[in-house]
């Protein structure tokens, strides 16, 4: 991230408590960027659809695809505001850094597979069914 992807003045630091509708405003600023400059969040976003789809079609397991996808997305975003702390606290490389981004990277990736193997546990029996 360079500094005229996130600049100080763009950080819009107060000393008073933002309104919520600012709050939420930020919060809708923060999915944006994850949506413009992650590409893995993006095909989490499409993976995401296709199973909240197979669910809805398929009218089982909502619940449970519903959590598996948010928790995929959330830590998406977590591993991405670690790296962006990251990158602005330094640019040169150390080894706890490292560590952090790649045990950052892990949880999604752990994450990630949790909710595919929970995805496929609750849509494919009921879609070979359907199909057959």
């Amino acid at each position: 991230m360079s500094s005229d992807d996130f600049s100080l003045k763009r950080m819009r630091f107060k000393k008073h408590p933002h309104t919520q509708l600012e709050a939420f405003k930020f919060a809708y600023e923060g999915i944006m960027h994850c949506i413009r400059t992650q590409r893995n969040f993006r095909i989490e976003l499409a993976l995401a659809a296709v199973a909240l789809g197979l669910s809805i079609w398929l009218k089982t397991g909502l619940a449970i695809i519903v959590a598996c996808i948010v928790s995929v997305l959330v830590l998406e975003m977590i591993n991405t505001a670690i790296e962006a702390t990251i990158d602005l606290i330094t640019e040169e490389y150390h080894p706890l850094a490292r560590i952090a981004k790649d045990v950052a990277a892990g949880a999604v990736l752990v994450a990630s597979l949790g909710a595919a193997l929970i995805g496929a546990i609750t849509l494919i029996p009921p879609l070979l069914e359907k199909l057959t």
